[in-house]
């Protein structure tokens, strides 16, 4: 289970004293705990991995801000506290995969227009979670209702 393997990696960080690791596997976890209490029941694995996109997603957002305000050192920072959560997350689905993807959601929903795209992104995140950003889903799927 991922909270188990956390839960080692974060006592192996202790152990190795590095204070970056251990500083976000303890923010993963309080976020963790934070939303099980939310909830009221443990967390599964999925629900584990929505933590760990939103923790991404947060973290690409302070990139952006951080290179716009002129703060290279601090953007720095975020990114590397990224590819320690990326390790977590599933392997990604390629641009082909995705598209193929969306593809098979358009013609299952039988979806012609932007306007319908709310079914097919509901058709696809069973199939894309954790596996894409939502942004990447969006785009991917906004790309192929609007050719004719």
């Amino acid at each position: 289970m991922l909270q188990d393997r956390i839960d080692s990696e974060l006592k192996d960080a202790a152990r190795a004293q590095d204070k970056r690791r251990l500083t976000l596997l303890r923010a993963l976890k309080s976020a963790v705990k934070y939303r099980e209490i939310e909830k009221g029941v443990a967390l599964d694995d999925t629900e584990f991995l929505q933590v760990i996109g939103t923790m991404i997603k947060q973290r690409r957002d302070s990139v952006e801000q951080f290179t716009a305000g002129g703060r290279p050192e601090l953007a720095e920072n975020e990114s590397a506290e990224i590819a320690l959560l990326e390790v977590y997350l599933p392997r990604q689905l390629t641009d082909d995969e995705l598209a193929a993807l969306v593809q098979e959601a358009v013609a299952q929903t039988g979806a012609k227009t932007p306007r319908e795209m709310g079914a097919v992104m509901k058709a696809l995140q069973p199939k894309t979670q954790g596996k894409a950003e939502g942004k990447r889903v969006s785009d991917a799927v906004k790309a192929a209702l609007a050719k004719p």
